[in-house]
C-alpha cells in the first residue's frame, strides 16, 4: 500500500507534465525569389548573397517553400540565365517553389481579372523549371497576403486556383521581417565598409531573431485563444540578406523553444485551415489566424499585444509603417 501511495504523486506529475505538452510545429515559407527587390536594386555581388542565403537554408536542414515572381528573372524584359540559375538552386536543394504571381501584384487593388493574368504569367518559366524534374508548381502565395476583398472575388480565385492545380498558402505568422531586411540591406548597400557599419549590422542580426520569436509567442497565444491549441504555424520570411544571415541561427532559436519545422503539406493538413481567408474583406492582408479571428467577431482588444518593429529599424529601413 505504502509503495502505491508514493507512486500517485510521481504519476500525477507525469499526468500534469503531459497535459502541460505542446505540440509546436511550423512551416517555412519565404517569398520573392529569386531575390526580394532585385527590380528595383541589383547589388553587384548578388550571387555572393543568394549563395550565403543557400548555405544558411543547408545549415538549417528544415523543409522550405519559396515562392517565385518572375519579373525579378528580367533586366529590361529580358529572362537572365544566371537568375534561373538562382531558382535551380533552390529545386535542385531539395525545395519547393511556388507562384507569387509575375510582378508582386496586389489583387484587392488590381481585381480579379488583372490578377489572374499576371498569376498566368508567373508560371512561364517556373512551369517548365519543375517540369525538368518532372514537378509542377502547387502553391500560390497572395502578395501582401490580400487574398480579395469580398466573399465572392475569393471564391472566385478559389475555383480559378483549383483549375489550374494551385493551393493557397496561407500565413499564421505575419511579421515586420521585410523591415528588418530592408534596414540590413540599407546599411550594407550604402555604408563604406567600417567598423560602425559592422556594429550596426550586428546590433540589426542581434535583434531581428528575437523579434521574430516574439512573434511566433504571440501567435501560438493567438491560436490557443482563438482554437484551444497550438496551430501548426505558417511562418512567412523573404528571400534576402538579413535571412542570409541569420536563417540557422533563427531556426536553432526556434527549435530551443519545442518546435519542430514541418512541411506546408503537413502543417495544412490542419482542419482550422479548412477556413480558408474568411473573415476580412478590407484593402490590407492581415494573418490567417486573425482573419479567423474576425469572423467570429472577436472584440478589438483579442489582437492586442502583437511585437511591432522599433522605430530605429524603421528609420533605418526608410519606412513609417509595418
Amino acid at each position: 500500500m505504502r509503495s502505491l501511495l508514493r507512486a500517485v504523486p510521481l504519476l500525477l506529475l507525469s499526468l500534469v507534465a503531459h497535459a502541460a505538452e505542446v505540440d509546436r510545429r511550423i512551416a517555412v515559407t519565404i517569398d520573392d525569389l529569386p531575390w526580394a527587390r532585385v527590380d528595383e536594386i541589383v547589388p553587384a555581388d548578388l550571387q555572393q548573397r543568394h549563395a550565403a542565403l543557400m548555405a544558411q537554408l543547408h545549415q538549417a536542414k528544415v523543409p522550405v517553400v519559396g515562392f517565385v515572381n518572375e519579373n525579378k528573372l528580367e533586366v529590361d524584359g529580358q529572362v537572365q540565365p544566371q537568375r534561373v540559375q538562382m531558382l535551380r538552386d533552390w529545386r535542385d536543394a531539395g525545395y519547393e517553389l511556388g507562384n507569387h504571381t509575375y510582378s508582386h501584384m496586389d489583387l484587392n487593388a488590381k481585381g480579379v481579372a488583372a490578377f489572374q493574368q499576371d498569376f498566368l504569367r508567373g508560371e512561364q518559366t517556373l512551369r517548365p523549371l519543375l517540369a525538368e524534374r518532372g514537378q509542377v508548381p502547387q502553391w500560390m502565395r497572395h502578395p501582401y497576403l490580400r487574398a480579395g476583398r469580398t466573399a465572392e472575388e475569393r471564391a472566385q480565385m478559389d475555383v480559378f486556383f483549383q483549375q489550374h492545380g494551385y493551393r493557397v498558402a496561407p500565413v499564421t505568422v505575419d511579421n515586420g521581417e521585410w523591415v528588418w531586411a530592408f534596414a540590413y540591406a540599407n546599411v550594407m548597400n550604402e555604408q563604406a565598409d567600417s567598423p560602425a557599419r559592422e556594429a550596426l549590422l550586428q546590433r540589426l542580426r542581434r535583434g531581428y531573431v528575437p523579434y521574430m520569436l516574439n512573434k511566433v509567442d504571440y501567435y501560438e497565444r493567438q491560436s490557443q485563444a482563438l482554437l484551444g491549441y497550438a496551430l501548426p504555424q505558417v511562418w512567412l520570411m523573404h528571400a534576402n540578406e538579413l535571412n542570409a544571415a541569420t536563417f540557422a541561427e533563427l531556426v536553432a532559436a526556434t527549435q530551443r523553444r519545442g518546435y519542430r519545422f514541418v512541411s506546408l503539406q503537413e502543417a495544412l493538413q490542419d482542419p482550422a485551415y479548412a477556413r480558408g481567408a474568411e473573415g476580412y474583406n478590407g484593402r490590407y492582408g492581415p494573418s490567417w489566424l486573425h482573419r479567423w479571428a474576425m469572423a467570429e467577431n472577436k472584440p478589438k482588444d483579442f489582437f492586442a499585444g502583437e511585437p511591432v518593429v522599433p522605430q530605429w529599424v524603421k528609420q533605418l529601413a526608410k519606412v513609417n509603417y509595418e
